[in-house]
């Protein structure tokens, strides 16, 4: 009797030591699943902020381009200097629905003048002669700079506004305008399965008078009108300072994440909300995935869009080492002592376990030969 319980005793006891084995094991294994999970979000954020750079840098780019090209046509110069209104319309919208005949692309431009007041716009002609001065601060730029400028700015609407200051003489006849309004951005994040929207501070309500009618989210203006709407109860009723905080949220199986929007002279006025469903996320785990995923992102637009800022600290501080490991190989000569400076800072605050996982992603990106010591 006395073997038999004993028996039991030990038998119980290896009972209690496999459970706790086993309790162990599946703590820590939802710990690491986590914190992989956790980097993998980053890492989305990183991907989806580093695209979301690059397309409105190419969309301001190509503004630009076309806000010179127009600036250099002779027919609209005279018509500006001339005071010809109607002929400025006239001349302004062939060009304009010439390029969207050719290339399905609808661009929007204007010619306002150096007192501040609309002289013709592509898209109508009835709104020559009206004043723009209280909508359209970020003109005074051009008070003590005559070279172009392109940059998210709040006018009536907010867009996206390259600009042309145009002289005679040395003197200043008025400006070449482009402006886009996020139309192509969010269609671009689309076609990935990405929502955009683009979100204006709702304290700029007064000055974008063209968009008091549009959707009013989270004491923000919703600011690109083909937004999909079937995301708009979620984000709602999320806590939205929370989301600013931490960047990453996981509602309603969708995951949300948030970035800073800024104007031409770095002020924060809003923001762009991704909504990615929990389902896609899937396209992120093939070890096999290029960094930038189903995005067109190369190795090297990473790098322009890190190095356009002249390696600023304020720039880098929002990628990760993850990132700043993938350019490295990329960077020029010039650029590579604060490059690593900032990348060793990063890496520094990673642990042990947290490099070797760095290393193991980077794999996919580039071979490693040699033998770990």
């Amino acid at each position: 009797m006395q073997q038999f319980l004993k028996f039991l005793g030990q038998k119980r006891s290896l009972v209690f030591v496999f459970s706790f084995l086993f309790l162990l094991i599946a703590i820590v294994f939802f710990y690491f699943n986590l914190q992989v999970k956790e980097q993998k979000l980053d890492s989305v954020l990183d991907q989806c902020t580093i695209a979301l750079e690059k397309k409105l840098r190419d969309e301001k780019m190509s503004a630009l381009e076309i806000a010179i090209t127009l600036s250099k046509n002779k027919a609209l110069v005279d018509a500006l200097e001339n005071e010809d209104e109607e002929l400025g319309y006239t001349v302004l919208s062939d060009i304009m629905k010439t390029i969207q005949t050719n290339t399905s692309r609808y661009i929007r431009a204007q010619i306002i003048t150096s007192e501040y007041t609309v002289f013709a716009r592509s898209w109508d002609d009835i709104y020559a002669g009206m004043p723009l001065e209280d909508y359209r601060q970020d003109l005074y730029y051009f008070q003590t700079n005559a070279t172009p400028r392109t940059s998210i700015e709040i006018g009536r609407r907010l867009g996206i506004k390259a600009t042309v200051p145009v002289y005679q003489d040395g003197k200043l006849l008025g400006y070449f305008e482009v402006i886009d309004f996020f139309e192509s951005v969010t269609s671009y994040f689309r076609a990935m399965g990405i929502d955009l929207y683009v979100l204006l501070d709702y304290k700029y309500y007064d000055r974008a008078i063209l968009m008091q009618g549009n959707l009013i989210l989270q004491n923000h203006i919703v600011a690109n009108i083909n937004y999909n709407f079937s995301n708009i109860q979620t984000l709602q009723s999320i806590n939205f300072k929370r989301l600013q905080a931490n960047r990453i949220l996981h509602e309603d199986n969708k995951y949300i994440f948030y970035e800073t929007m800024y104007d031409g002279e770095s002020e924060a006025i809003g923001g762009y909300v991704f909504v990615l469903p929990q389902k896609y996320l899937e396209y992120f785990r093939d070890p096999e995935d290029d960094i930038s995923f189903l995005i067109n992102v190369t190795r090297s637009s990473l790098y322009d869009v890190l190095k356009e800022s002249e390696w600023e600290r304020s720039k880098l501080d929002k990628y990760g080492a993850e990132t700043l490991l993938y350019v490295k190989d990329i960077v020029s000569r010039e650029d590579k002592e604060l490059f690593y400076e900032e990348a060793y800072k990063r890496l520094d605050a990673h642990s042990k376990d947290e490099l070797i996982q760095l290393m193991l992603e980077y794999k996919m990106v580039k071979k490693i030969d040699g033998k770990i010591r």
